[in-house]
């Protein structure tokens, strides 16, 4: 008897569980069959809209130099360090010169010898003349003592001028600041061994002005046709997520690069850095307005990207299926252009009315409504508030 009221107590309670659930689908059914509850609406309103092109960057100064050096030789002095603020002409760095010395001196001894030698080649030459005069020597005998004096001449201004390359060299052997600024970077340590061969080795980069930097960026080939020099420019920094950055486009190159069958323009933008917070080798976030429209009708991209459910009304002809994505640095591809279709929803006498329009330019939210029968005010579905309402299951219940 304990067994069967137990096995009645759970039916009952299995029963009591299905009514409940049915009941709370039935309510929702209903629920979701109410086009005013079921679909959310927003209103059509008048504003301005701005069509922009994205793309990432990096900051830098707008006179960067790297400071290299003519000589090898071991690093005996460090002047400098980062963040170092410098003047033109202020020492750097002092490299050893024990090796530049020595080649300095001894060409400071070949030029005592070359002008030993040059001013016996002068009294050799004006006795072999006097002689000469005098008919004791030959006119070949004294040609000889001339040419004797002229290689003496030539032989001390070779020493003289090996003699002033090894002083450059020795002069070079300190590292100079070669503009204002401040250090920015520096590659080598104290005892380090730099060796200048082909290619001067860079020892420190100096940013002449971090007041003044620029941005450089590249643009998809979709993009560029509508940038042009002296266009205003925002953009964002990661250090700085909540702080918006304004610059001007200084520069567009002619010089594509082309990486993977992608063809991209390199845009430079001026940016003004009073504060000095923003550092070299940030990485820009960049918005250029291309296009703005004042006081026209505005679409919400959301009901642009509507379909109903139960429906799928067929669009017009050039009519992006997913409505205009917001613009950004892929391209340009599928953006809304003027005068393409579309199709947005209203609610007309309980029913959804699929409504064709022609629209112009987009943001990231809303798109202008070109020409089609819509008016300010009125009420277009963005969404449904619910997922689809769905027929009842084939499968009941298992029964114990």
């Amino acid at each position: 008897m304990k067994m069967k009221k137990t096995g009645k107590i759970l039916i009952l309670t299995v029963l009591a569980a299905s009514l409940a659930g049915g009941g709370y689908w039935f309510v929702k059914q209903r629920a979701a069959q109410d086009p005013e509850k079921r679909y959310r609406t927003a209103e059509l309103a008048r504003g301005n809209v701005t069509q922009a092109v994205s793309a990432n960057g990096t900051l830098n100064p707008v006179v960067l130099v790297s400071v290299g050096t003519q000589v090898s030789g071991t690093v005996r002095k460090l002047h400098v360090d980062f963040n170092d603020k410098v003047k033109a002409g202020q020492p750097l760095l002092e490299l050893d010169d024990s090796l530049v010395s020595a080649s300095a001196r001894q060409s400071a001894a070949s030029i005592t010898s070359a002008q030993a030698s040059l001013d016996l080649a002068v009294a050799n030459e004006a006795r072999m003349k006097a002689l000469l005069a005098e008919e004791f020597v030959s006119k070949q005998e004294y040609d000889q003592a001339a040419q004797v004096l002229r290689s003496a001449r030539a032989q001390l201004a070779q020493a003289q001028a090996q003699h002033a390359r090894d002083q450059a060299n020795l002069g070079y052997t300190v590292i100079r600041s070669p503009v204002d600024g401040v250090v920015i970077d520096r590659v080598v340590d104290l005892g380090q061994t730099v060796a200048a061969s082909f290619q001067t080795p860079t020892l420190i980069k100096i940013a002449q002005d971090l007041s003044e930097m620029r941005i450089d960026t590249s643009f998809a080939e979709a993009d560029i046709g509508a940038i042009r020099e002296g266009q205003k420019a925002k953009f964002t920094v990661d250090a700085f997520p909540d702080r918006q950055f304004d610059g001007v486009v200084q520069q567009i190159r002619l010089n594509p690069v082309t990486q993977q069958n992608v063809v991209t323009y390199n845009v430079r933008i001026s940016v003004a850095n009073p504060d000095q917070i923003l550092l070299p080798g940030m990485t820009a976030y960049v918005t250029i307005g291309v296009r703005q429209r004042e006081n026209v009708l505005l679409v919400p991209n959301a009901a642009l990207r509507f379909k109903p459910a139960d429906s799928a009304p067929a669009a017009p002809a050039g009519a992006s299926a997913g409505g205009p994505p917001s613009p950004g640095a892929g391209g340009g591809k599928g953006r809304a252009r003027a005068g393409q279709g579309a199709t947005v929803h209203v609610l007309e006498s309980g029913q959804l009315k699929a409504v064709p329009v022609q629209l112009g330019i987009t943001d990231s939210r809303n798109t202008e409504l070109v020409s089609g029968e819509l008016a300010e005010g009125v009420r277009i579905v963005v969404g449904e508030n619910g997922g689809p309402a769905k027929a009842p299951s084939s499968v009941g219940m298992r029964m114990f």
